[in-house]
């Protein structure tokens, strides 16, 4: 069983960078998700894949995983590139590319 460690990315909906500071741990499916005969819903009996648990910084992530002897991968962290732009420079004389409503 291994678990994965990552700093999710900002929600795309919005401007802010709530719940991207933190680092997460999840646990990697055991099985395959299968299909319930009676309803049709997909199943697991592996209850691992529900803990998400929350780390400051990554460093306490991988002390903890450590700690309980929890194999582990680590994904980079993704961090996001600030684009500057201008309401201004829409109307500039020399834009590559003309404006039009």
């Amino acid at each position: 069983m291994t678990a994965r460690i990552y700093r999710p990315s900002p929600n795309a909906m919005q401007s802010g960078k709530g719940k991207s500071k933190h680092w997460v741990l999840v646990h990697e499916p055991a099985t395959p998700r299968e299909i319930e005969p009676l309803m049709g819903y997909t199943a697991s009996g592996d209850t691992r894949t529900q803990v998400r648990l929350a780390f400051d910084t990554l460093e306490a992530a991988e002390a903890y995983a450590r700690k309980n002897g929890i194999a582990y991968t680590v994904q980079p962290a993704h961090d996001t590139s600030v684009k500057h732009s201008s309401y201004p420079d829409n109307f500039r004389f020399d834009r590559k590319t003309p404006w039009t409503h």
